[in-house]
């Protein structure tokens, strides 16, 4: 496995670790879960979400009662490790035991630190969840394909980084949302969206905007029960405007899923082309262009300049130039 983010990009068949897809899943929602008891509210509950590391999966920091900390899922070495402000450290070793076991010993672990907080142990935005201090059935843990999925996730994260350059409207930073297990990014028009009536608080506050929105989903089942049985890259827009679903986007592969509500793009179609990093980079633009376009945002004001994205190299020469 090459680890270069230009580099292949490795397979990920849903069905070969679908297993240790769904502990890992709930190992990331007790992660998550701290940061709801920990941090500060962030505009559509970005607070929460994780962020791709050189090692793995970590939250932002988060603050205890006399210090900051942080988590990390270090999918390189197996570990999960908390790092204190003051200069403290613990982990535990990542391994197939059930999640009872791991929600124990995490517990534990931040015991120990003197950062303990009530967390509520009802897995969300999952069919039929199980309480994470009861759940004996998702126990398996494969270093191999957490390996590979945190290989796969920092090369998208790195395109979905370079989808930024030419965009200077509010967006997201890059994030892996643990409620659904997928990585985002998104853009704002700067205008509200239409209240939705009848949804859930976070529903509400995470599209209070209008928003078009990219992401990778390792694949699996939607809270409705929509099966998934391969990883995709996706892009919606909400609200969406008339003619967004009929719309024509790049590459080939893409197309509008009305289970889903959004485009999809197979990973297998990405992972195989030449460059699956403009590829990637490709399909996001074209989503975006069709809901910019359609939904009437005003392009001129979001938009660096119309297909002319500032380039690392230009900014690194403008950093220069700021220096002397």
């Amino acid at each position: 496995m090459n680890s270069d983010a230009t580099g292949p990009w490795p397979d990920l068949p849903l069905e070969a670790w679908r297993e240790t897809r769904d502990t890992l899943h709930m190992w990331t929602q007790i992660v998550g879960k701290t940061l709801l008891a920990s941090c500060a509210p962030l505009n559509h509950w970005w607070h929460v979400a994780l962020h791709l590391t050189p090692r793995g999966l970590a939250s932002p920091p988060a603050v205890g009662r006399d210090c900051t900390f942080d988590v990390e899922l270090d999918f390189i070495d197996h570990r999960l490790t908390v790092r204190t402000s003051d200069g403290r450290m613990a982990s535990l070793a990542l391994g197939a035991w059930p999640v009872r076991i791991f929600y124990e010993q995490y517990l534990a672990l931040l015991d120990g630190l003197g950062l303990r907080t009530h967390l509520w142990t009802r897995p969300v935005e999952v069919v039929d969840p199980i309480p994470f201090d009861v759940d004996e059935l998702h126990r398996h843990y494969d270093p191999l394909w957490a390996h590979r999925f945190w290989q796969v996730l920092r090369r998208c994260d790195a395109s979905f980084r370079d989808l930024a350059a030419d965009f200077t409207g509010k967006q997201s930073p890059v994030h892996l949302f643990w409620g659904s297990l997928d990585l985002a990014v998104t853009r704002f028009s700067g205008r509200h969206a239409p209240e939705r009536v009848g949804v859930d608080p976070v529903t509400r506050e995470g599209y209070s905007h209008e928003v078009l929105s990219f992401g990778f989903w390792p694949g699996g089942v939607t809270p409705a029960g929509v099966a998934v049985e391969e990883p995709i890259l996706y892009a919606y827009a909400a609200p969406e405007p008339p003619g967004f679903r009929d719309a024509t986007l790049v590459p080939a592969g893409a197309r509008y899923d009305p289970r889903l509500g959004e485009f999809v793009l197979p990973y297998r179609s990405i992972r195989t082309a030449r460059e699956p990093g403009e590829l990637v980079r490709a399909f996001c633009e074209s989503a975006y262009v069709a809901g910019a376009t359609l939904g009437g945002w005003d392009r001129d004001l979001l938009e660096r300049g119309h297909g002319a994205p500032m380039s690392r190299g230009q900014a690194a020469e403008d950093d220069h130039h700021v220096a002397h």
